[in-house]
């Protein structure tokens, strides 16, 4: 009996290991599923789980919806994952069901858009204000050899986004060496296609000298390209800003806007993922100072609130634009 006993007890030994080994369970939950933007973060995070042995499961609303999202996070409560990484639908909504989370000894971790305070213990930021802003002022200057006449399309003159970007790009130009590149005009589409299509054509019309375009936002740079490629422009009109691959490809292939700034999503979902698991490991507890290493992207220090940032935008040219998918 004792022998069996022992054998029974190294059989316990030997499991118990083997689900040690076999990593932590994370459920990766984006706002909505059928997003490509989204999918490309999860191939990230996919990445990111094989190289660390943990399982990454992609669930999430249909809808982007914020009371499905509480909903699917009590459930996960209830069935006790190790982790939840979540991009908020409404970062205040969610921040009952995370704490929640939280207090149940489970991981929660933002990514791209946060749970507020006290619904996550670290937030993975994709990019800051004054990146994007002094970034899309750097490419634009490089296309136009710097100097010329520049313009602004952007979405609406409300949003604040947009609003601090810009401030960012006009501190940006205080530079010395930009003293032969002169801002025109700053527009407004207001992320309607056919008008920033037409704002694109009346910059076109009022500043026949004008060299270069940002526009910090997708649907302002997919229409300001097409005017620009419609009126014969392409080549002499340079068009950059914040654009997705799937719609700008073209246009970065054909020379009228050779340069597209974002961020990689792969490397944000891998990166968030990274985060977690060293949540769960021990190894950090998202205090503001902790170094850790988040594998092919090299260490990052956690900063204040929670939040450790990506890096700077990620710019796309025909070299790499095909990489993506989203």
């Amino acid at each position: 009996m004792k022998r069996i006993a022992l054998v029974l007890l190294c059989v316990a030994v030997v499991l118990t290991g083997a689900l040690a080994e076999a990593g932590y369970k994370i459920v990766n939950m984006p706002k909505n599923l059928g997003n490509p933007y989204f999918d490309a973060c999860n191939q990230g995070a996919q990445e990111a789980a094989a190289e660390l042995g943990d399982e990454v499961i992609y669930q999430a609303p249909s809808d982007a919806d914020a009371t499905k999202q509480i909903q699917m996070i009590n459930a996960l409560i209830a069935q006790k994952v190790d982790g939840i990484m979540v991009s908020a639908n409404d970062p205040d909504a969610l921040v009952p069901a995370g704490k929640k989370a939280i207090e149940a000894g489970i991981v929660v971790t933002s990514y791209d858009a946060a749970i507020g305070e006290g619904g996550r213990q670290v937030f993975a930021l994709q990019a800051d204000a004054e990146g994007i802003g002094r970034k899309q002022v750097q490419i634009v200057a490089e296309l136009i050899g710097g100097e010329g006449e520049i313009a602004i399309l952007s979405a609406a003159a409300g949003m604040p986004n947009q609003t601090e970007w810009i401030e960012w790009m006009l501190e940006e130009l205080k530079d010395p060496k930009y003293a032969n590149i002169k801002l025109v005009d700053t527009v407004y589409g207001d992320d309607d296609d056919t008008k920033s299509y037409q704002k694109m054509q009346g910059l076109m019309k009022s500043y026949p000298n004008l060299k270069g375009v940002i526009s910090p936002t997708s649907v302002g740079i997919a229409a300001g390209a097409r005017a620009i490629r419609d009126a014969g422009k392409s080549g002499q009109i340079l068009m950059t800003g914040l654009g997705i691959p799937s719609q700008m490809r073209e246009y970065i292939k054909d020379g009228t806007a050779p340069q597209v700034a974002l961020w990689n999503p792969v490397d944000l979902g891998y990166l968030v993922t990274y985060i977690t698991h060293h949540l769960l490991a021990g190894d950090i507890k998202g205090e503001a100072g902790e170094k850790f290493t988040a594998g092919r992207l090299g260490e990052y220090t956690i900063g204040d609130n929670g939040v450790v940032l990506l890096g700077p935008p990620f710019v796309f040219t025909k070299d790499n634009v095909d990489n993506f998918s989203f």
